[in-house]
């Protein structure tokens, strides 16, 4: 469960760019070139400098295309929309939505991490998931700003044109209804993950060294996708294709779009890669 709060909800994925093969793709159609790369939302300072295949892409490219706003995203507005969402706004409380055995292992693992559950009680249990992710991640030194905002800064400096998949408001949606009617799931998977969490940011670093999507995609959705698939569904498979029209409108103009988007929405046989090799594209590593 932990792997797709870390790819898919504006956590971590962790990556090391050390290889000669890293995260970035070319797809070819007709006369027609993009760029597709995936992307890490936060990052840790040993992680830096970037592949120079981004930088690459980055200036082959005419325009930019993000999952949504991200200008938007960091507005203090955008932030408040997204606590408010995040939070009962009816007077119920976390204890009410979990069972008594899910709540009893929460509150014995916040008070092993001096964690007031207090704190937590008004938030939806997708809220609850995301913080202690965060928490545990920054403790394992990934506290960076990610590829995205990155990106997404030197575009606005160079004055390159942006443009999103979905809307600030659609993503905060997304992201608050993870786990929705499977709240005990949601954060009994999250609590017994943090035990392997060190463990498992190696297998990713160690797959983003050798560029390898397919073991990425065992490692990060896999998972997922046997023991939560309406989470699979929802939060991968579902945006993905929605966002594929789009993609292919792209390939229709004459500009060459560098499309950043999160890891987990790119590898795997549900992934836009294999959709759009489907779709009759050349797709090569760049």
């Amino acid at each position: 469960m932990k792997r797709i709060i870390l790819s898919t909800i504006m956590v971590a994925l962790f990556c090391t760019w050390a290889s000669a093969e890293s995260s970035v793709w070319k797809a070819q159609k007709d006369r027609s070139v993009m760029y597709l790369g995936g992307t890490c939302h936060v990052l840790r300072q040993s992680d830096f400098p970037l592949p120079p295949e981004f930088d690459k892409a980055y200036k082959a490219s005419d325009m930019l295309v993000f999952e949504t706003d991200i200008g938007k995203l960091q507005d203090l507005s955008s932030q408040q929309k997204f606590m408010a969402k995040a939070m009962y706004a009816d007077g119920s409380t976390l204890d009410k939505h979990l069972s008594p055995q899910v709540y009893s292992m929460l509150s014995k693992y916040c008070a092993s991490k001096s964690i007031p559950i207090e704190a937590l009680k008004r938030f939806k249990p997708s809220m609850v998931a995301i913080t202690l992710t965060t928490m545990e991640l920054m403790q394992l030194g990934v506290t960076q700003e990610g590829v995205d905002l990155i990106f997404y800064r030197q575009a606005t400096k160079d004055r390159k044109p942006v443009e999103k998949f979905e809307t600030v408001d659609e993503q905060i949606t997304f992201i608050v209804g993870m786990g929705k009617d499977n709240e005990d799931a949601l954060i009994t998977h999250t609590i017994r993950d943090m035990k392997t969490t060190k463990q498992e940011m190696e297998s990713l670093v160690s797959a983003w060294k050798k560029g390898d999507d397919q073991e990425l995609s065992a490692l990060m959705l896999a998972e997922i996708k046997k023991k939560t698939p309406k989470l699979y569904k929802e939060l991968l498979v579902e945006r993905s294709r929605n966002w594929l029209p789009m993609i292919d409108a792209y390939q229709k103009t004459p500009q060459k779009e560098f499309i950043l988007v999160g890891m987990g929405h790119l590898v795997g046989p549900d992934g836009i890669l294999e959709a759009l090799r489907k779709n009759g594209y050349k797709v090569t590593k760049f």
